[in-house]
């Protein structure tokens, strides 16, 4: 399978059996990422949470009455 990353525009050949690959046929929403974009990424995120002005914003919890 050729998967093309949505960032950097390389194309890649995945093996069929892959299961990022079956997960890329099964459902179309979600995207590849090349391996160099995903460290180049993740470094930088890591960096920036060093750094302290890094805010992880979560979504608000909801409490039931139940």
């Amino acid at each position: 399978m050729r998967v093309k990353c949505i960032l950097c525009d390389t194309i890649e050949a995945l093996r069929d059996e892959d299961p990022q690959a079956k997960r890329l046929r099964n459902r179309p929403i979600h995207t590849y990422m090349c391996k160099g974009c995903h460290d180049r990424i993740s470094e930088r995120t890591a960096q920036r949470i060093e750094t302290g002005a890094f805010r992880l914003y979560s979504g608000k919890k909801m409490e039931e009455d139940w």
